[in-house]
């Protein structure tokens, strides 16, 4: 003990001296203070450090190579895994938009082999505001009718009008099996309804997810992803040629209000298999990041909901149901009674609730009339015009039309929807009417007030990383969105060569070997008018067009066959052309514009009714175009007397 103490006091000792064999027990290889040391050591070294690229042991260097050197190659097999999927090399699959590329919406897809075809979703769009008089646009049928006999089924990703919108057309003209899950199924079957189609029910054909379908030449299995709308599915397509799979529309949200997220499982489980093309949804290719939860509205709601001092109006998409089954949780939670307005409203809603999607009392419902016996502060009404449909319930209350609901200072308006585009303008209508009756509107203001439903790049990468296709055809969305998804694809390792950009019309066949445009087909669209439920020609269409943006000029004349004279003023009237009080300067110009017509005109005209007024039609017309630089349409009514 006494021997340790004078250790430590000599360990401690500043002035004792080194001893020369303190070191001997120590690592031969390290240096002895003092011994050897480097001169320029406490000098400041310049550039990095440099070590060594021995490890020290031939042997373990050896199984570092290896391991690296296999690390690199289970890193590409995973990456790569569609040189190993199954197909036949002889074998190919032709894939034809009719609907749903250069454009939101109407989507419309046929895919087939030599003996076999599917239709995948049969979908609607809106028109323009030029297209005066129609409501919707339904894909053109011409290609159907060429390949009819050798298709099997229809095939339903999700409910959403720009995917089934267009069926009860459809089937108007061709009946085959429809397969979709039970929501898609509960709505076309409302459309059917309407349509007189009822008897067309004995189609329908209820699948489940995660179950594979021998359909025809193929094998579908339809996957659960996450989108605006309840039982969204993709389809995973087994073909001869290999397996194709078709996201439809989707986002990855991990927290859905019913606690079903997309399957992402099997997105993998595919891609480890090996896929041979992927097609996916493209509409918020441009959104950096992800879309954010549908849950991450409800808080939103519960803000606006707490604070509303008089009705709470909520319009969103009659098909987002999850978004109305939030506004009414909060309008229960604040003791309101709730009146769903809007016909398509109220029948997606009462399907969601039949089927067991979503659990309501019944009892928390009130209808349009008794709206006025309840206290504003007790009323939550949930209703459609989200995009300013003239026809829809919150327009006509925005402008005093409705039977039931008048707008009132105290009310507190939620637009839970973003603008379609296209629809900027009559969503601004809407709004202005809106805010111009005194009420409080919430919209884009609230950054959570509407979440999407479609995936943003970083949900588009994590699905091209899932799938690891051999090729790939962005799809849904304008030129501009597919472009940009391609781009997408290939910071995600797709090759370049290996990604096609279809337009509508476009023919494309895949094989083991290559992904190559074939030919193309009619694509366009037919007019509907929903009020009669009926097409509208397209030569009334550009009629339309032409009235509204050129206007019509009626002229009514009698000629003497043989003084070639006018026997009386011309009657003429105009629309669109000049203003009212123009109307008399007008028809004298018109009349000296035929007197110098008879004057110049060859005698032989003068025996054919028909011949002078298309004669009277050019020069009129001409006349105009030199004045308004416009194309009217000329209506001469000429009698030779």
């Amino acid at each position: 003990m006494e021997e340790n103490k004078t250790q430590q006091n000599n360990n401690n000792n500043p002035n004792r001296k080194p001893n020369p064999n303190r070191n001997q027990n120590k690592n031969p290889n390290q240096r002895p203070q003092g011994q050897n040391q480097n001169p320029n050591r406490n000098k400041k070294r310049k550039g990095p450090p440099k070590f060594s690229a021995k490890l020290g042991n031939q042997e373990w260097e050896k199984d570092i190579k290896e391991a690296i050197k296999a690390n690199k190659k289970v890193r590409t097999d995973a990456l790569t895994t569609f040189n190993t999927a199954k197909g036949n090399p002889s074998a190919s699959v032709k894939i034809t938009p009719l609907g749903g590329l250069g454009e939101i919406g109407g989507n419309f897809m046929v895919m087939e082999t030599n003996t076999s075809a599917i239709i995948i979703d049969i979908g609607m769009s809106f028109p323009s505001e030029d297209m005066h008089g129609v409501d919707i646009l339904v894909p053109d049928f011409s290609y159907i009718r060429k390949i009819k006999d050798k298709i099997d089924a229809i095939i339903i990703t999700h409910a959403h009008e720009d995917h089934i919108g267009a069926v009860p057309y459809f089937f108007k003209q061709f009946k085959f099996p429809i397969y979709a899950t039970p929501l898609p199924l509960g709505m076309i079957s409302n459309k059917f309804d309407e349509h007189g189609l009822k008897k067309d029910k004995s189609y329908f054909r209820p699948i489940q997810k995660r179950k594979v379908y021998k359909i025809g030449e193929f094998e579908i299995e339809w996957m659960h992803v996450t989108h605006s709308i309840i039982d969204a599915s993709s389809l995973a397509i087994t073909t001869a040629a290999g397996t194709i799979i078709h996201t439809g529309d989707f986002k990855i949200d991990h927290t859905p209000i019913d606690g079903y997220p997309t399957d992402l499982h099997r997105f993998a489980h595919y891609g480890e298999k090996g896929v041979l093309l992927l097609l996916s949804d493209s509409t918020n290719s441009y959104r950096a990041g992800i879309t954010k939860s549908e849950s991450t509205v409800g808080p939103t709601f519960d803000r606006i909901f707490s604070s509303a001092k008089g009705r709470v109006i909520m319009s969103t998409f009659s098909s987002n149901i999850h978004r109305v089954y939030q506004a009414i949780v909060h309008g229960i939670k604040y003791n309101r009674k709730v009146c769903v307005i809007g016909r398509s409203m109220e029948r997606n809603l009462d399907i969601a609730m039949e089927l067991g999607y979503i659990n309501l009392d019944r009892r928390i419902f009130i209808d349009p009339h008794e709206v006025n016996k309840y206290d504003d502060k007790d009323v939550l009404i949930v209703t459609t015009g989200s995009q300013g449909e003239t026809m829809s319930a919150l327009y006509r209350m925005a402008t005093d039309e409705h039977r039931h609901v008048k707008i009132k200072p105290t009310d507190q308006i939620i637009i839970s929807a973003k603008a379609i585009p296209g629809n900027e303008a009559s969503v601004s209508r809407v709004l202005n009417f809106l805010i111009k009756a005194g009420a409080k509107v919430a919209y884009q203001d609230f950054s959570e007030i509407h979440v999407s439903g479609h995936a943003a790049m970083e949900e588009q990468k994590l699905m091209l990383r899932l799938i690891k296709p051999k090729f790939f055809m962005p799809v849904h969305g304008e030129y501009n969105h597919i472009h940009k998804h391609a781009q997408t694809g290939i910071s995600c390792g797709v090759n370049p060569r290996n990604i096609y950009l279809m337009s509508d019309g476009d023919q494309v066949e895949v094989s083991q070997r290559s992904l190559k445009k074939t030919g193309s087909v009619k694509a366009g669209k037919t007019y509907i008018d929903n009020q009669i439920n009926k097409q509208v020609d397209d030569d009334v269409i550009l009629d339309r067009q032409n009235l509204a943006e050129a206007g019509v000029v009626m002229i009514v004349a009698q000629i003497d066959k043989q003084t070639r004279k006018l026997i009386s003023k011309p009657v003429v009237r105009t629309y669109g052309i000049v203003p009212d009080r123009r109307d008399k300067a007008f028809s004298k110009e018109m009349e000296e514009i035929l007197d110098q017509f008879l004057i110049n005109a060859k005698p032989q005209m003068f025996e054919d009714q028909r011949g002078i007024e298309n004669g009277i039609r050019q020069v009129v017309r001409k006349h105009i175009f030199r004045q308004k630089k416009k194309y009217p349409t000329i209506v001469p009514t000429i009698f030779l007397m």
